[in-house]
Parts: structure tokens; sequence; C-alpha cells
């Protein structure tokens, strides 16, 4: 019932604003840590926003954002990443006007902090929060005002999910997080993940729903799962996480 709720608010949505030029969607790849950063614009309104920029490839970040004839509103984070240092606080240099943003959940430094149920505007756009703890407590899924694409960063990843080991983790908060804030998203709507290691690029909430066989499971198998994947720590988790908790305000050292 809640996602045909959805499904039906998101199409009278898209009718109130008529034919609406698609969102200009550009994702870009870091190779060291596998993360996908997100840069979505208006055209019209040459406004933009950046999701989850890495500090290597930042620089690559803002040519497009220039080449494009873009205006960077704001530089976002899903959350306070392990696996690698944010470009956020770098872009506010590299492109003056940028804000850095994240949950205020994460406890980390930003330009604004935001939360569940707000929304992150450029041009004619919007993005909705939608707070999806578990693999951190402060992470977010940021999901398009029509309901056609979401951002999951690591809540929810192609045919898997973000580890809940560290940084103040939990399984049985992150199964609620996605099949509460996420899976309720029509079925046809675009998950675009912050992170992926065999080479996909993109699914859907149905795919995910039906074939993600960690997500299939009973919550408490799910936990099972969780807590018996023994992974290694994060390679760059202790350099990472205390340049996270504050470069969104300050450029980082190179």
């Amino acid at each position: 019932m809640a996602g045909a709720a959805l499904r039906t608010a998101g199409r009278q949505l898209s009718q109130q604003r008529g034919a609406r030029a698609p969102v200009l969607l550009r994702q870009l790849f870091e190779p060291k840590s596998c993360t996908y950063t997100y840069l979505l614009g208006d055209r019209e309104a040459r406004e933009a926003v950046l999701i989850d920029p890495v500090l290597e490839t930042a620089p690559r970040d803002a040519k497009l954002v220039q080449e494009l004839g873009l205006r960077l509103l704001f530089a976002v984070n899903t959350h306070c990443h392990a696996d690698h240092i944010t470009g956020s606080g770098l872009l506010r240099t590299l492109l003056p006007g940028c804000r850095s943003v994240i949950s205020r959940r994460s406890g980390a430094q930003a330009d604004l902090h935001i939360e569940d149920g707000q929304t992150i505007r450029f041009g004619r756009f919007a993005l909705e929060i939608r707070a999806s703890p578990g693999h951190t407590p402060g992470c977010v899924t940021f999901v398009l005002d029509d309901h056609s694409m979401a951002f999951t960063g690591d809540a929810l990843l192609i045919r898997g999910c973000g580890r809940t080991d560290f940084q103040q983790g939990c399984a049985k908060t992150l199964y609620h997080s996605v099949h509460e804030k996420i899976f309720t998203l029509p079925g046809d709507c675009l998950i675009y993940p912050a992170h992926d290691y065999h080479g996909l690029t993109v699914s859907t909430v149905e795919e995910e729903r039906t074939l993600n066989p960690r997500l299939t499971l009973s919550c408490e198998e799910f936990v099972k799962v969780m807590d018996n994947l023994n992974l290694p720590k994060p390679k760059q988790i202790d350099i990472a996480v205390p340049a996270n908790m504050r470069c969104g305000v300050q450029t980082p050292p190179s």
C-alpha cells in the first residue's frame, strides 16, 4: 500500500509540473575506493549538486562542472566515509560558493547539516533526504523529487549493502532503513549506490527488493549474515574518518 501511494504521489507531482526537462546526471568513478560520485544539474537554471565527491578526483569534478557551465551549490555526502577522504572541503576552494553538506547525525563538520524529511534544491529540482542509518548512524539517501532515482550511499548497494561492524553500525537498523525508506519507493526507481566492486552501475528498487541476496532475508537472518562477514578493516579508515569529520569546512592536506 505504501509503495502504491508513493507511486501515485510521484505521478501526480510530475503531472503538476508538466513537461519538465530531465535532470542532468553524470556518474563518475574513483577507482582506488571504487566510489561513485554523482553530478546532478538543472540545465536551465545552471545549478548543480555533487554527491559523494572524493578528494583525489575533486579537480576532475570541478572541471566538469565548469565545462558544463554549471554553478555548484552543494557538495553533499551520504555519510562519513571510512574508505576515502571526501572532496567536499577542496571543492569549496575550487568552486567558491559551493557549500559542504552532511547529516547532522554524522557528527561531522559542514556548512549545512541536514535531517530526515528536508530537501536540497537546485534549480527546478530537489533531493528529498531520507535518513537510512545502519551502516553508520548518519547515513542518508537522496531521492530525486519525482521518485525516479535514489542515491543510496552505502546503505543499499547493487545486490548487497554496506557493512555494519564499525562506526557504530547496526545490522537491524540498516535492515529496517532499507525496507522502510528505500524499498517503499516505486519499483522502477533507479538505485545509484556509492560503491560497486563488480562493474555494475545502476539497479532498481524492484530488482533489489527481489534479487538482493542479503535484503531478501528475514531481519533475523540478515543480522546473522552481517554479524559473520569477518571483513578486514578498510585500509584508509584511520586517515579517512578523522579527515571526514572536519574537511567539510576546511581544505584537507594534499
